[in-house]
């Protein structure tokens, strides 16, 4: 088949853009109305959130694409809505995401104003250099403020004439997207040039395999095409290609600045790389989309079933979830504790859970979930330097000469009346302030400098529960710095018990010990011999709780007699319980271990 080309650019009439917002502030409900105003097939509410767990929660965790048809001022125009990831855990999907627009809609809760991650959006958006058009939702709920938060954008942002919406209804929203077409720019790229191509997002087909989607910057693509990975060096033939509209609407070709599906017969998704360049192999190689990086894991867990029969179904359940998302790492992992389970690397906290609620949910599977922890560096006296992702996988203590911890920036939005109580609390969490922003009268920002470990576990439920719900949380990763860290084991009767193995800062290590201690010492059930609890850092024992024995008595079927038949008797049931507490060992089953997760 003969494809000419046209003598005019598509890219005049197509507005790649993308609705930024903090959680919860109505981005996937505003693009529900965009997608009825363009006639778009709609037949739920929160179409792009594909998951129930993204449709319950209000967020979105994948990135998704449609292709709208708009008319405008009696001339046809191409939309793809970019529908990006809504939480910290997935930035690094928003900022590739971001590099397929042109245009952003920054939209606000009229409710609730500028939060937290309002302001990381922003500033991701501007960084891109997309052109950012501000909008205010829910401006018909009976507590709305839409003055108050247009005088927050034009203070903070120096954005003004925000457009006033309500997502719900529909109020306003056709006037935005009308603004799309006016001031968002066409597609960057050169026709006549070789092809080449952005992979933004992918997902998992069972009949297809992996689903790409490809902004085309340069050139144009068609079926049978071969395609080349510019980072695997993977070669493949284009099986099917077109646009998203909800449903795969097949094409024979894609143009310069559209964005579309391609089917390339990729049959996991590791293979297809974010933020990857592809060209055709015929025309050669071709400069690389910059920016291009592989994400990081930088929470790692234990997934043990809590039913050791469940062994084999988990593992085929977590291989059907790797599939879809090709973030998740997973090793096998051994525990004398849970038995046989796995050691998993997740981009963050809400990931973690994601994955739990997933499995649990769609497998009926019941997990245990060890406490998060974060991935160390450990110095050598060699020189060398390692990644620790397993604590139990340290090398010997005298080989370290020291280790470094990940340190994040967080931005917590919250009411000025707190602000005494949440500097004192994050310094106790070993944060830095860097930064105090005034946004108004009753609300303000705070910005610091603090490990990543002491995020991830209860501090978001507890500077919630400081402001009585109206803290707000956004945080990214940054460097790694020394830190005097050490190894925190416990032991039963002087066995280790490696699912409690942690890196803990030195100066906490005597209050997590005791804690330790103290918690198992109550949810351990008692035993016919003593049982020593101890918490041990470096190697030193720090902390220890005993469980005393059952005391059965001997001597109830003794009626009178004299005294020396009870002594026998007795010192037989020492020397038994001193000979079973050389033998016996205690074991923490799955309920334990649970109940002391969850305290």
């Amino acid at each position: 088949m003969l494809f000419l080309r046209r003598s005019f650019s598509y890219r005049d009439y197509i507005r790649n853009f993308c609705i930024i917002a903090h959680i919860d502030h109505g981005k996937s409900t505003l693009a529900d109305r965009f997608l009825e105003l363009t006639g778009t097939k709609l037949n739920k509410s929160q179409v792009l959130d594909k998951l129930a767990v993204e449709r319950e929660r209000g967020i979105t965790v994948r990135a998704q694409s449609v292709t709208m048809d708009y008319a405008y001022n009696n001339q046809k125009y191409l939309l793809n809505l970019i529908d990006t990831p809504g939480h910290v855990d997935f930035s690094y999907e928003v900022s590739r995401s971001l590099k397929a627009c042109q245009g952003a809609i920054l939209l606000v809760d009229a409710t609730s104003g500028i939060q937290a991650q309002t302001y990381s959006t922003y500033f991701q958006a501007k960084e891109a250099g997309l052109h950012i058009i501000p909008a205010i939702n829910k401006i018909d709920h009976p507590t709305a403020m839409p003055e108050h938060v247009a005088d927050q954008l034009k203070s903070q942002f120096g954005l003004e004439n925000p457009y006033f919406v309500s997502a719900a209804t529909g109020k306003g929203v056709q006037l935005l997207l009308n603004r799309v077409i006016d001031v968002v720019p066409r597609p960057l790229g050169v026709d006549d040039k070789p092809f080449r191509g952005f992979l933004f997002d992918s997902w998992f087909d069972k009949h297809k395999g992996v689903v790409c989607l490809l902004e085309i910057v340069d050139g144009f693509i068609k079926k049978g095409d071969i395609l080349k990975s510019f980072h695997t060096k993977k070669e493949y033939e284009i099986e099917e290609l077109g646009f998203y509209r909800l449903e795969l609407e097949y094409r024979n070709s894609l143009e310069g600045g559209q964005v579309g599906f391609v089917v390339l017969g990729m049959k996991e998704t590791s293979e297809a790389l974010i933020g990857d360049t592809f060209y055709r192999v015929k025309e050669g190689p071709v400069e690389e989309f910059p920016g291009f990086k592989q994400s990081k894991c930088m929470v790692y867990a234990g997934v043990f079933p809590e039913d050791s029969e469940e062994y084999d179904e988990l593992s085929l359940a977590i291989k059907k979830y790797q599939l879809e998302d090709r973030s998740l790492i997973v090793q096998k992992d051994q525990s004398t504790a849970l038995g046989n389970g796995y050691r998993c690397g997740f981009l963050g906290l809400l990931h973690m859970d994601i994955f739990q609620e997933r499995i649990e949910r769609e497998h009926d599977i019941n997990m245990i979930v060890t406490s998060p922890s974060v991935p160390y560096k450990a110095v050598l006296k060699t020189g060398e330097e390692i990644t620790v992702e397993n604590p139990n996988e340290l090398p010997e203590k005298f080989k370290i000469k020291a280790y470094l911890e990940p340190m994040a920036r967080v931005t917590i939005f919250l009411p000025s009346e707190n602000i005494g109580d949440m500097i004192k609390y994050c310094m106790k969490k070993r944060g830095l302030q860097e930064e105090m922003i005034i946004l108004d009268e009753k609300s303000t920002i705070v910005k610091f400098l603090m490990p990543l470990s002491e995020i991830i576990t209860d501090f978001y439920s507890t500077i919630k529960s400081m402001t009585k719900g109206m803290a707000t949380l956004d945080y990214e990763h940054t460097e790694y710095i020394e830190s005097p860290l050490g190894i925190m084991t416990l032991l039963l009767n002087g066995e280790k018990v490696d699912a409690l193995t942690s890196m803990v800062p030195r100066e906490q290590a005597y209050d997590r010990g005791r804690v330790l201690t103290e918690k198992l010492k109550d949810l351990l059930p008692g035993q016919l011999f003593e049982v020593a609890i101890q918490a041990a850092f470096n190697g030193k024992v720090i902390a220890r709780e005993t469980i005393k024995a059952y005391r059965k008595d001997v001597t109830a079927k003794l009626y009178g007699g004299d005294q020396t038949r009870r002594d026998k008797l007795l010192d037989k049931q020492k020397k038994g319980k001193k000979r079973m507490k050389m033998i016996g060992n205690v074991r923490v089953d799955s309920g334990t271990f649970r109940k002391l997760l969850k305290s």
